[in-house]
């Protein structure tokens, strides 16, 4: 790789793994995923995730981003319409009424999924994370943003698709690691202890997300 594309990439990188750590809707639902469903349908979540942002890479690089962040009432629909979706999840969650977290496939020490059959489908499981990162109008800035001050014009773009594959893969493997984390038997016996209370927790958190994107219109 040319030295000015590995520049380029070195401080794409940087920014972007900083701002995948923080938590955030994706990570929310990642971790409410692990500790409810399993790790399958944590990793799954985490996949789907990753796959999210390869829509926010596209439309960033065919243009689209630019014209919804220069076209003030298409920034305000998307912002509205993922904030509902965000606000439509958190509600979900705090109406758990389940007292144990029944739901979890039995884990083995090492924290594979001893039930043949998880208790929710690996194609909802996969759209819940991929709609939760597509939907967040925040991450469409956020590339609009790096993209435009980062990457530089001349960059050809089969570059900056490799760009935009390796923030993909970034994002998908973080939420791995946190879906595995959280599913470890010691942490997960503390959140089955917690029951509901950490579904409505998790929906509550989520809900306030929604709140700060929609105040921002």
């Amino acid at each position: 790789m040319h030295i000015n594309y590995l520049n380029e990439f070195i401080t794409l990188a940087t920014i972007h793994f900083m701002a995948v750590v923080i938590p955030g809707p994706d990570f929310v639902i990642t971790v409410r995923q692990s500790i409810r469903f399993g790790r399958l349908a944590g990793i799954v979540t985490a996949i789907g995730i990753g796959a999210g942002i390869s829509l926010h890479v596209l439309y960033t690089l065919i243009g689209v981003g630019a014209l919804i962040h220069t076209t003030p009432w298409l920034l305000g629909t998307a912002k509205i319409v993922g904030g509902l979706y965000i606000v439509y999840l958190g509600f979900k969650m705090l109406r758990s009424h389940a007292s144990p977290i029944q739901s979890i496939p039995e884990l083995s020490a090492s924290g594979t999924d001893m039930t043949q059959h998880p208790a929710q489908s690996i194609k909802k499981a996969f759209w819940i994370g991929f709609l939760t990162n597509a939907t967040n109008p925040k991450a469409t800035l956020f590339f609009l943003a790096i993209f435009t001050t980062v990457i530089n014009p001349g960059t050809p773009m089969k570059i900056q698709i490799l760009f935009g594959l390796w923030m993909c893969a970034v994002n998908a493997l973080w939420f791995v690691f946190v879906s595995i984390f959280f599913t470890h038997p010691r942490t997960r016996q503390v959140f089955e202890r917690m029951g509901p209370w950490f579904e409505r927790t998790m929906g509550a958190i989520l809900i306030v997300f929604a709140g700060k994107l929609m105040l921002s219109l």
